[in-house]
């Protein structure tokens, strides 16, 4: 639900290979199911194409996340253990800077603007990428391949806008970012929008995209070595929800799935709604998003709210959340309904970090995507390998690791 005004602007240039590179060499590899407590935070999307400047940080007390078996998501409950953690100067410097405006929809909901804000199309920067628009049926898509990126690994983003706004085009520098980490090629729809179009025209436009794209690259028809999901916000609640559906319909499901900042829950029950102030986007605008998406399809449809899926025979999941969003909760709560059913989930929440975060040009930013990257790596294989079953063996839950800091050289053990 990324809104209009200046955190939507990704005006910087995309992240070069040997930055990634080098990045990636420190990067901790994380086992099982990661969930990360601390502060961070950043800045807009503006960053440059130099070597990463050493990172200056904050330290804070902050929760730790106890091993806990059998894939249990511990609950807030749980007497945490307190450590230090870093956080970045210009993540503590940008939450500071955007708890001085006005979160979206506080004080009315502005459909003209979050459209106007939305749709802008963002052209990146990056030398030698390739934009190859095209439409699957009726709906318009824009591919993007960034240079030495795999045409045949193939990414399904889908962008943010709380079901009523948003464009692929508004999130081509992110596009740019995640085939350049990942070495993709990333496929960005224009999927249907309430409330001209209600629930569940987006999600079937979703699903017609992603099995086209399995048969189909950006240079023809060609049959992809592996395909993810993965979006932001509304665009997270769809991914999740086309990875049902596709079960559902015994078809091609992807290598997995990656949710960022995702809506899962239309009841509207999950605290963080209540007790988080979101200084990106009012809690008040979720009845509108609700309202106009679904108008009277039952909240508790899983295909509509996926915290309530079953999530048996759905791929690994990568979920990635900001400490500071009212939507912290509906990550933490689908993660803890997947991994119940025994699905592989990792689970990233960021400390200090806003909704969306991985669009903020920040250093957690580009940690965020090296993650993704990192991911996508490790569950890439061909297609024909993941044909979808609701009776195929369940993978065995995978467990919490405690993590006393994530910038770390070795992964955590789970005991």
């Amino acid at each position: 639900m990324t809104h209009s005004g200046d955190f939507i602007r990704r005006t910087r240039n995309p992240i070069t290979h040997q930055s990634l590179l080098n990045r990636r060499l420190a990067m901790p590899h994380f086992l099982g199911i990661a969930l990360l407590i601390g502060v961070i935070t950043g800045s807009a999307y503006a960053t440059d194409n130099q070597q990463p400047q050493q990172r200056k940080t904050i330290q804070k007390p902050t929760a730790a996340i106890h091993d806990v078996t059998n894939g249990d998501v511990p609950s807030p409950s749980v007497a945490p253990e307190y450590k230090l953690q870093t956080v970045s100067r210009e993540g503590v410097e940008y939450l500071e800077k955007l708890r001085k405006g006005t979160p979206f929809g506080t004080t009315d909901f502005n459909l003209e603007g979050l459209r106007a804000g939305m749709g802008t199309r963002n052209e990146p920067h990056l030398e030698g990428v390739k934009l190859i628009r095209l439409k699957i049926g009726d709906i318009p898509c824009e591919w993007v391949l960034a240079p030495g990126a795999d045409p045949d690994v193939r990414l399904l983003y889908l962008h943010g806008g709380g079901w009523v706004s948003g464009s692929g085009g508004n999130y081509l520098p992110l596009a740019v970012d995640i085939s350049v980490a990942a070495k993709c090629a990333v496929l960005l729809p224009d999927y249907r929008l309430a409330p001209e179009h209600r629930f569940p025209a987006g999600l079937e436009d979703c699903i017609a995209a992603h099995e086209w794209m399995v048969a189909n690259g950006p240079s023809g028809p060609r049959p992809a070595k592996a395909t993810f999901i993965a979006g932001d916000s509304a665009g997270g609640n769809l991914t999740l929800a086309t990875l049902l559906a596709l079960r559902d319909r015994k078809r091609t499901l992807p290598a997995g799935g990656i949710a960022i900042s995702a809506a899962t829950d239309f009841t509207l029950a999950s605290e963080s709604l209540r007790t988080i102030h979101d200084p990106i986007i009012s809690a008040r605008t979720m009845p509108e998003f609700r309202d106009r998406y679904l108008d009277k399809t039952d909240p508790r449809n899983p295909l509509a709210s996926p915290v309530f899926g079953d999530y048996r025979g759905i791929p690994p999941l990568l979920i990635q959340v900001g400490e500071h969003e009212m939507l912290r909760d509906d990550s933490v709560r689908v993660a803890k309904k997947a991994v119940s059913d025994g699905i592989p989930v990792k689970l990233e929440v960021w400390p200090g970090m806003v909704h969306v975060f991985q669009i903020r040009g920040l250093p957690e930013s580009r940690e965020a995507i090296e993650h993704i990257a990192e991911f996508m790596s490790a569950h890439a294989y061909p297609a024909r390998a993941h044909a979808p079953s609701i009776h195929r063996r369940a993978a065995v839950p995978q467990r919490f690791c405690r993590r006393t800091t994530w910038k770390v050289r070795r992964a955590p053990r789970c005991r």
